[in-house]
């Protein structure tokens, strides 16, 4: 058994969303943990950095370049000045990076974002409300920026059962007017 197959499968999600992103494009994987995303990502002939306070839980492949970085403790984003043509976040949310995450896209770069909402306390971790996605948050966090290609939010049973929201969003060459507030 080689190190890539073990390796736990790929989120759905990322997926049936990974055709968004360019081929050989280049793709960034926040909070990549045993590198399931990343690892997939190269398998496919894409060029990858990944990202993760603890890079030593990553298994490696050809064509990742891994960084080791707090993303929270308030140091300077570790890629300053870097495009990509997707960006995968899964089963991790720290609202600050949002505007971050959005403007290190590519004219075309796709956002693939799944984590836990509101409900998810219910069900297991984590239950803390400031890792838990409001309704509609990732929604808000793209509108005037991205355009929507798919968003879901609800429960699901795979891997186990919880509450997500998940979106897929394209960043277009000319910005977007804001959609206005409900009144």
């Amino acid at each position: 058994m080689t190190a890539a197959s073990s390796l736990p499968p790929p989120s759905p999600w990322v997926e049936r969303c990974a055709t968004l992103i360019a081929p050989g494009g280049t793709v960034l994987d926040i909070a990549c943990g045993t590198g399931r995303h990343s690892n997939m990502f190269a398998a496919t002939g894409h060029k990858v950095t990944a990202i993760d306070i603890d890079i030593s839980r990553l298994i490696p492949r050809r064509g990742i370049e891994a960084i080791g970085a707090d993303l929270e403790d308030g140091t300077p984003w570790p890629l300053p000045g870097r495009l990509f043509d997707g960006v995968v976040v899964t089963n991790y949310l720290y609202r600050p990076l949002f505007p971050i995450l959005i403007d290190s896209l590519n004219p075309g770069g796709v956002l693939i974002y799944e984590t836990f909402a509101i409900g998810n306390e219910h069900l297991g971790r984590p239950r803390n409300p400031d890792f838990l996605l409001h309704d509609g948050e990732l929604l808000e966090a793209v509108a005037g920026k991205l355009v929507v290609i798919a968003y879901e939010a609800g429960r699901t049973d795979n891997p186990a059962p919880a509450i997500v929201q998940r979106i897929a969003a394209i960043k277009t060459e000319t910005e977007m007017p804001a959609i206005p507030p409900r009144a």
